[in-house]
C-alpha cells in the first residue's frame, strides 16, 4: 500500500496525518468525495463508517479517524459531539468558536478532560478485519484561551505537564504527544 485516501475533509486533520504518515495520503475532498454520515454513538463506529465510504468511492485503501474531546464533569461530552456541540451553522472557524464558547459556559470547577482518537485503516471498502488504534491525551480545559496552532478545542486544552494549551505547541510537538499521534503510531506498527 503506497497510497491511501483521508476520509476527512478536515484541513487541520489532514495536516497532523500527512505529517506523520509515511504514505501518500489523498484528502477525500480532493477525489469529489463527500463526508460520510457519522451517526453512531461511538467513535469506533463513525470512523469505521467513514472509512469504508471513502475506501468504496475512491477504490483504495482508506484512514478515518474519529475523535473528540471528553470533558469528566460534563458525563463525557462533547464526546462524539464534539465537532457540533454548539451547532451545525457556520464555517468550521465559527463553529470552533461558539463550541470553545459552550464549553466554557458549561464548566465550573472540575475540569479534567482527555482527547480521544480512534483512528481506523480499510484495505477495501469490506475488509472484514480493518486495522484499529487508539489514542487518548489526557489534560484539563483552561479557564481562557491560549495560543494560535491546532484547530476545534486546542486553544482550551490545557496539558499541566508541558504548562501549555494544546495550541500553543508547535505542529510537531502536538504530534509528539497527541491522541491523533498515538493512534497514528499504533496504527504504523500494525503495519
Amino acid at each position: 500500500m503506497k497510497r491511501l485516501v483521508l476520509a476527512s475533509s478536515n484541513p487541520g486533520k489532514l495536516r497532523e496525518i500527512q505529517a506523520l504518515l509515511p504514505l501518500e495520503v489523498v484528502a477525500q475532498s480532493a477525489l469529489g468525495i463527500a463526508e460520510a454520515e457519522e451517526p453512531h454513538g461511538t467513535f469506533l463506529e463513525n470512523a469505521l463508517a467513514k472509512a469504508r465510504h471513502a475506501s468504496r468511492a475512491a477504490g483504495l485503501p482508506a484512514l478515518a479517524d474519529d475523535s473528540g474531546l471528553c470533558v469528566e464533569a460534563l458525563g463525557g461530552e462533547p464526546g462524539v459531539h464534539s465537532a457540533y456541540y454548539a451547532g451545525r451553522e457556520g464555517n468550521r472557524q465559527e463553529r470552533d468558536a461558539r463550541n470553545n464558547e459552550k464549553l466554557l459556559k458549561n464548566l465550573h470547577e472540575h475540569r479534567k478532560a482527555y482527547y480521544c482518537c480512534v483512528m481506523v485503516l480499510v484495505r477495501h471498502a469490506d475488509d472484514p478485519r480493518p486495522l484499529v488504534a487508539e489514542g487518548l491525551w489526557h489534560g484539563e480545559i483552561a479557564r481562557a484561551p491560549g495560543g494560535a496552532n491546532g484547530f476545534g478545542y486546542d486553544p482550551l486544552f490545557w496539558i499541566p505537564s508541558l504548562q501549555k494549551t494544546a495550541a500553543q505547541l508547535d505542529p510537531a510537538e502536538k504530534n509528539r504527544f497527541s491522541h491523533r499521534g498515538q493512534a497514528l503510531a499504533k496504527l504504523i506498527a500494525c503495519l
